[in-house]
């Protein structure tokens, strides 16, 4: 009978030159970090002209690109206050193809993508809903191992937005109710129509309501946390902070007396 040898135990490679291990430490930095920020809100609250206005500002003027799924609303707004943008319409919401469209982009050297709307790719034609459903009526009607939700493709979706080399501006319709306030009718927004938890993947969300009225529901800008404003000008009141924290230099650090 043929014996198999010993188990050989492989030992922890030897420190080098100050290293611990395979996990490095370095200073933290802002350094070349661009921003991620999402707007949510019903339709008419001003997501598209504010977003546009944001992505504007974070340009500094230079001409940046829009993922444009909302037949052509975006470029209604073309050549006012000196807004200019290139425009990329869809009409199918693979997204997959959102990726696609974002490296192009990349390789194009756009400052700044905004997405008119992100919602479209979770629950538009071909979008990751869609997605699911064909996946599911492909594997006997049981939604299969990993695709739960379309958990991958939002992932993948999510990386791509993420490793943009420019900052990244991304719209949300919001799901809408009806409430009674004063005894009358009022139109709602409620989450945006994206997997749950979208937001968390940004440093700056805010929620737009009918009268363009805008909350800052997440900020890890500090001048921006918590802020209200009302009918922004994106590029001054977000766009102008936003650029100004990702470029300040650390405080100095200060000598206990």
């Amino acid at each position: 009978m043929t014996q198999l040898p010993p188990p050989v135990r492989t030992g922890r490679p030897a420190e080098q030159n100050g290293s611990h291990g395979q996990f490095a430490f370095r200073p933290a930095s802002k350094a070349g970090r661009k921003a991620r920020l999402s707007i949510q809100g019903m339709s008419g609250s001003g997501k598209t002209w504010t977003g546009l206005s944001i992505a504007h500002g974070l340009s500094e003027g230079r001409k940046f690109a829009v993922i444009d799924t909302e037949k052509g609303a975006a470029s209604l707004y073309a050549g006012i206050g000196g807004i200019e943008f290139d425009s990329c319409p869809m009409d199918r919401y693979d997204p997959r193809d959102l990726i696609r469209v974002l490296d192009s982009a990349a390789q194009a050297g756009y400052p700044t993508v905004f997405v008119d709307s992100l919602s479209h790719f979770w629950k538009g034609t071909d979008g990751t809903l869609d997605q699911v459903d064909k996946a599911s009526s492909r594997y006997g009607g049981n939604k299969f191992a990993g695709w739960k939700d379309g958990t991958p493709l939002q992932n993948d979706m999510v990386a791509a937005i993420l490793a943009y080399p420019g900052h990244v501006v991304a719209s949300m319709r919001s799901y809408t109710e009806w409430v009674l306030e004063g005894g009358k009718p009022q139109r709602v927004g409620t989450r945006p129509e994206q997997r749950k938890g979208i937001e968390y993947e940004f440093d700056i969300a805010v929620s737009m309501d009918i009268d363009n009225r805008l909350e800052v529901l997440k900020s890890r800008c500090p001048a921006l946390n918590r802020a209200v404003i009302e009918r922004p000008v994106g590029a001054r009141d977000i766009a102008a902070p936003l650029l100004a924290w990702l470029a300040a230099e650390p405080e100095p650090k200060t000598t206990e007396q």
